[in-house]
């Protein structure tokens, strides 16, 4: 068997053994991840769930239709702008795993660009057999160097390895770190900044590295310096390298080290050349974007108050790092504050720069923010209305910056901007279906409490009743919902060709716990108040009740990681709503959540179930608990990955068992790789959608 674990996964399996030793729930034998046991009911349970789903006439056209569309080479080639090269990760069907290419920005412009590729991850895999997903590179301020992350099966443990661009090869010798949650960046072409698992008591209560050094080429790893540490119980410690012409070394590179508090406060200190570190009087709710001129780009969870002016939360702003450096005081502008209704998603400084997608009631536009002697100017550029508008990449060292424009029914469309004039569209992917026919129309539904919840509903035009409808959100962690094309594996994928085309109808939600409408959004389902992000999708469902457009034996819902928490809680408290369940990737058992993965980092999501104040307001909720074997449930499909470090599959694997056991319908597919995502390789992908279609079609009466 090829290798897909990383070494927390290890640390998982110990965690699951002591455990299980002190608690006597009947199912924690599933926790030994790679236990034998465990995986011969895997096995059974695949076999179980291949012959309902796979052996259906639909499911090999409808996966052989969404790998086409993954597969299809018009999709746009997005990627990281640096020193006027567009640097991008590719996969086809002819690339499996995966290409990382770069193009110089003049090339990239043509309809067919001529790549220089970088790393060929097949060829790789084909040499080591090591199952390589490819997880992103960091190159030199030279460009002569690059460190590159590979993940042996996709989970967030990574090795991270030298590589020369120019001969393009892996390097023997350089530096090097083993399989671990590591963080590493150049300081200069000799020098990286990196935080890994140095062993025994390095590692915090979250899994991540608690140590960050300091190491120079040709030192043994051993004789690295520590730079900076963190608690057991701080979430991690990481390096912020932001590079341009204004960083402070005189390779244009500024180090910050960020000390994470907590998921959602994190300090920040800036790092000098001999590693000694200076506090920067910055809120805990920072959440650092980049530079610019000078300045530290970011936005704020929280309201911050500097002497008498108050900032608001959700405001873009800028600090004069530079500034308060040689000690000229601290210099902060406003650029942005959206009103309640609005909120700032992606942002990117660039050389000369601030890029910025602004949202009003989950619609978009970009804004570039530029200093000037007298403050910031703000221009809005002309793209189109009614849809999502994300910042893709600004260029650290030139004026060029990236766009894209995309709804539910327009494919995306990318556009440059040079810094003078208009945003230009470059390319635009042609439509992977017919949306001639159909309609995405917004919805507002008041919620239990009397707060006012949008969503989305994507369908044709005429289907009013009775129609086949999945419900789609995830409430939680300031994770927007803007209006996306069917190209997203994380989410519903390619439903024009499988499901809308065939009458379906899909509804997205943006309940709170999200970011649609700032960090205030958020925080106003968190803990305690937890349960407002689950009455916000049940109002959603109500709703498209209410409005005579489906019924509850043709809704179903489906959701990933903490969307796991919302629909198996939606499930256990609602079941007269729905027909069908998909429950992809979950996180389920909200009473040991903190015990394996990364759950401790959660708690300011969640709560603590170790406080006996907090455990009362998650078990009442807790879908692992609350399931009970009179409950008339409605039939879920539980869908994960062995190599997940992350949440892990030993939530989807546990409740599935339990609710087996008391006579629920349920089927449970879990796939051998992929980490905490839809997948390591597109076919993969494909399968689990294809799955999940293919189980929504049965049960919700789409034909």
């Amino acid at each position: 068997m090829r290798r897909t674990m990383g070494m927390a996964m290890a640390a998982a399996v110990v965690s699951a053994a002591a455990y299980a030793a002190q608690d006597n729930d009947p199912y924690l034998w599933l926790a030994e991840i790679h236990g034998e046991k465990a995986q011969a009911w895997v096995k059974t349970q695949d076999a179980k769930s291949d012959a309902v789903l796979k052996s259906d006439p639909t499911y090999a056209a409808d996966r052989a239709a969404i790998l086409a569309s993954l597969d299809t080479k018009d999709r746009i080639p997005a990627g990281e702008l640096d020193r006027g090269k567009l640097y991008n990760f590719w996969q086809d069907a002819a690339h499996v795993r995966g290409l990382w290419r770069r193009a110089a920005l003049a090339e990239y412009r043509k309809h067919v660009p001529t790549w220089e590729v970088l790393l060929d991850v097949d060829k790789l895999d084909a040499e080591q057999h090591k199952d390589w997903v490819f997880q992103g590179a960091q190159c030199t301020p030279s460009g002569k160097r690059c460190l590159a992350r590979l993940s042996p099966g996709g989970g967030d443990a990574s090795e991270v390895r030298e590589f020369d661009p120019r001969t393009h090869k892996l390097l023997d010798t350089g530096f090097a770190l083993p399989a671990a949650k590591s963080s590493a960046s150049y300081v200069d072409d000799n020098t990286i900044v990196f935080a890994t698992d140095f062993g025994p008591g390095t590692m915090t209560r979250s899994s991540y590295p608690r140590i960050m050094k300091l190491w120079h080429r040709g030192q043994p790893l051993t004789a690295a310096r520590t730079v900076f540490e963190v608690g057991p119980d701080d979430i991690a410690v990481r390096a912020e390298v932001l590079r341009g012409p204004d960083g402070l070394t005189n390779r244009g590179a500024t180090v910050l080290i960020e000390r994470g508090v907590s998921f959602f406060s994190n300090e920040y200190s800036v790092m000098a050349g001999n590693g000694a570190t200076t506090k920067l009087p910055l809120p805990l709710g920072t959440d650092l974007k980049g530079m610019t001129r000078g300045n530290l780009i970011f936005t704020l969870r929280d309201d911050w108050q500097v002497g008498a002016t108050t900032y608001m939360q959700g405001s873009l702003l800028a600090f004069g790092l530079r500034d308060f450096l040689a000690h000229k005081g601290t210099k902060i502008a406003l650029l942005a504050a959206p009103d309640a209704h609005g909120t700032i998603d992606s942002v990117q400084p660039g050389r000369d720069a601030v890029y910025a997608a602004l949202y009003h009631d989950v619609t978009g536009s970009v804004h570039v923010f530029r200093p000037a002697a007298k403050g910031w100017s703000d221009t809005a550029l002309d793209l189109p209305k009614g849809g999502s508008t994300g910042v893709v990449s600004a260029d650290d060292w030139g004026p060029a910056a990236l766009f894209t424009y995309e709804s539910f029914l327009v494919p995306p469309t990318l556009y440059e901007f040079d810094g003078r004039g208009r945003a230009r569209a470059i390319k635009s992917q042609p439509p992977l279906f017919d949306a001639s026919d159909m309609t995405s129309d917004q919805f507002w539904v008041t919620s239990s409490d009397g707060v006012k919840v949008p969503y989305f509903l994507i369908h044709k035009k005429d289907l009013t009743r009775d129609v086949p409808t999945i419900l789609y959100s995830y409430g939680g962690f300031e994770l927007s919902l803007t209006p996306w094309y069917w190209n997203d594996g994380h989410r519903p994928l390619d439903a024009g060709q499988v499901w809308l085309s065939k009458g379906g109808a899909l509804a997205v939600a943006n309940i709170r716990g999200g970011g649609e409408f700032g960090p205030a959004w958020h925080q106003a389902a968190l803990k305690a108040n937890r349960q407002k992000a689950f009455d916000d999708f049940a109002a959603v469902a109500k709703d498209l009740e209410t409005r005579g457009f489906t019924t509850s034996a043709h809704l179903g819902i489906v959701g990933a990681s903490n969307g796991g928490v919302l629909t198996t809680v939606t499930m256990t408290q609602h079941p007269e709503l729905l027909n069908a369940v998909v429950v992809q990737r979950p996180l389920v058992d909200m009473l040991r959540y903190t015990r394996y993965g990364a759950g401790a980092s959660w708690v300011e999501e969640y709560g603590d179930p170790d406080k006996p104040e907090e455990r009362a307001f998650i078990e009442k909720y807790s879908a692992y608990q609350n399931v009970r074997p009179e409950m008339k449930t409605p039939a879920v499909l539980f869908i994960t990955e062995t190599s997940d470090d992350r949440v892990t599959p030993i939530w989807a694997r546990m409740m599935a068992a339990k609710m087996e056991d008391q006579g629920h319908d349920v089927l449970f597919n879990e796939a051998a790789e992929g980490g905490h995502g839809p997948g390591s390789t597109n076919a993969a992908q494909a399968d689990m959608w294809a799955l999940s279609y293919t189980f929504f079609k049965q049960k919700l009466g789409l034909h």
